[in-house]
């Protein structure tokens, strides 16, 4: 050998000729599927490939049916099984706390990867409730990646049992898309935002976080240019991103007027927000997410309805059904419902502190200022008309005014400061009406004008005087999701023998145990004053506004500290019932 041999020489660094390839084969067109072919040695098929093809998959198929050669089978088969590796090597998994190892889609890690949806980290799922239940920790963002996993659950498990319903890999992916992305418009402590905040900063507008999370999608998409990548992982649009904002936003009307699918998918749209009766993903992953954050038993098991689920015409349209036999545990299901919002979601401390959360974001409202888009500045209110500014608006807000040094939020300031400190507005008690009320916010100010005025006829002289500022009234409903309706009654079910036939069954062949009635109102009355004489002034008020309304029936007292107190309070309140009621 001498030092002139090429094979001294170092070698030079082969560079691939061949460009990488998009993980979703299924979707390759011709040149892509040649190159694979190349890469992998298999030259001599291109040419078979080039006939009628319009998948590699079944260009492999077809591979294996016209091979003589046990070899080339074998080499074939081979190839399919590493060509079936590769969407599995773009996936990641999570491992969620309440589902396991959560494996997701390539594109939906694209979505996940973006500010739009990283900024749901920092909102707290259940609001003010994480001053109450100190394990209420959990934000929007798992929430949502397990209702993405779940869509994709329950639309493959249908996909598997009934192939006739010819599910296309683009109707799951763009169900998981839409589990996904469903909450992407919750602002600062979720519900509190669009059902306390945005009502009083901007009475004169019907918002709610559905409507941002559409605006905020869109904005998602647009912001990181993910409609190639939509393509490329084979979704058309504008076609999907239809479908996929229709099911965010659930159903229009009676009538078909979606653009994203046509009537015969009509199932597709109950999976994330199914308004016709309310079972939904959305659902799953909150009872079961809330109540292990909560420590509350969790009496639904999702896995059991994905076994049974089935889709069965009714009506004219293709709804999702179960087995008769599980009527018994979807009635378990809403009353999990109800008892959380009771136990946790109503919580009469948690309800007082995102109220006074509230007030303390009205009187920095203002003051708050977001850059949005092409530099323009926001308030807390108006950054919901700003996807730019609304990204980034979050809890975060709540430090930003306890923790500021400004004279024009020194009035929020001292309000979260409170909150801190466990300084709350006190509940006086807790009453019902005999009948449904319709609660606007005008026959609220009214109420607590008459609760400043009710003062008992004792004929004892009041010494503290109480306005109706001094008074905060809240008004709850408990209900099974559809007002006081009956959900089950919009549930079909199937029997074993016949499993095309959609069945409903009605309250009384369940059980004679069932509630009779499905919603009801809650009045709780708070008082801003904590000072012992005016808390026992602000009771006497209660009692007297309470019978008054015709509500004495059902009063309940709150601020009982101890044994002794509980005995003196209420023989108190009781004598003076019966003195007022005997004149």
């Amino acid at each position: 050998m001498t030092w002139g041999d090429d094979r001294t020489n170092t070698p030079e660094k082969r560079v691939s000729v061949f460009q990488p390839l998009d993980s979703d084969y299924m979707h390759w067109g011709v040149e892509e599927t040649c190159q694979y072919l190349r890469r992998e040695t298999l030259e001599k098929w291109e040419d078979i490939f080039r006939g009628p093809f319009d998948s590699l998959y079944l260009c492999f198929i077809y591979l294996c049916s016209v091979s003589r050669c046990l070899g080339d089978r074998l080499e074939i088969m081979h190839k399919l099984r590493k060509l079936r590796q590769l969407e599995a090597e773009r996936s990641k998994v999570f491992n969620d706390p309440i589902h396991g190892h959560v494996e997701l889609h390539p594109l939906l890690i694209k979505i996940i990867d973006t500010p739009q949806f990283q900024r749901l980290r920092n909102i707290k799922q259940l609001g003010g409730t994480y001053f109450v239940f100190p394990g209420a920790s959990h934000n929007r963002f798992e929430h949502c990646i397990g209702v993405g996993y779940l869509a994709g659950r329950l639309v493959q498990a249908l996909n598997e049992r009934q192939p006739e319903l010819l599910i296309s890999g683009r109707d799951i992916l763009c169900v998981q898309i839409a589990g996904l992305c469903h909450d992407l418009g919750h602002g600062p402590f979720s519900h509190m935002f669009d059902g306390m905040f945005i009502p009083k900063a901007r009475p004169d507008i019907t918002w709610k976080h559905e409507v941002a999370s559409l605006a905020m999608f869109d904005y998602l998409v647009e912001d990181n240019n993910l409609k190639p990548i939509m393509e490329q992982h084979g979704l058309v649009l504008p076609q999907d991103l239809d479908f996929i904002k229709e099911q965010i936003a659930g159903p229009l009307n009676t009538t078909w007027q979606y653009k994203g699918r046509t009537e015969d998918k009509s199932f597709l749209y109950e999976i994330v927000a199914n308004k016709r009766n309310g079972i939904d993903v959305d659902k799953w992953d909150y009872f079961a997410r809330d109540c292990s954050q909560l420590g509350i038993q969790n009496n639904f098991d999702y896995r059991r309805f994905l076994k049974f689920a089935r889709v069965c015409e009714v009506d004219g349209q293709k709804n999702i059904c179960t087995r008769d036999k599980e009527v018994g545990n979807l009635y378990d299901m809403f009353h999990t419902r109800n008892c959380l919002h009771r136990r946790a979601y109503q919580h009469k401390v948690g309800n007082i502190i995102e109220t006074m959360i509230t007030e303390a974001f009205l009187k920095a409202d203002e003051h708050i200022q977001i850059e949005g888009s092409e530099g323009r500045m926001c308030t807390l209110s108006t950054a919901i008309d700003d996807m730019a500014a609304y990204t980034k608006l979050t809890d975060n807000v709540f430090e930003q005014i306890l923790n500021s040094s400004s004279p024009e939020l020194a009035e929020a300031r001292q309000i979260l400061h409170n909150i801190v400190c466990r300084r709350l507005y006190k509940c006086l008690g807790q009453t019902q009406p005999d009948k449904p009320i319709d609660v606007t916010q005008e026959l609220i100010l009214s109420w607590e004008a008459d609760l400043a005025k009710s003062i008992p006829q004792s004929g004892s002289q009041e010494e503290v005087d109480l306005q109706p500022e001094d008074f905060v009234v809240s008004v709850i409903t408990m209900d099974y999701g559809m007002k006081d309706k009956d959900p089950i009654n919009n549930v079909r079910f199937y029997c074993k023998k016949d499993p095309n036939k959609a069945i409903q069954i009605r309250k009384n062949q369940v059980s004679k145990l069932l509630p009779e009635q499905f919603a009801e109102q809650l009045i709780r009355v708070y008082s801003k004053k904590t000072d012992e004489k005016s808390l026992e002034a602000a009771k006497k008020h209660f009692v007297q506004w309470c019978m008054d309304k015709n509500f004495s029936k059902n009063f309940q007292f709150n601020l009982i500290r101890n044994a002794e107190q509980e005995f003196v309070v209420c023989s108190k309140y009781l004598l003076l019932v019966i003195f007022i009621t005997n004149g």
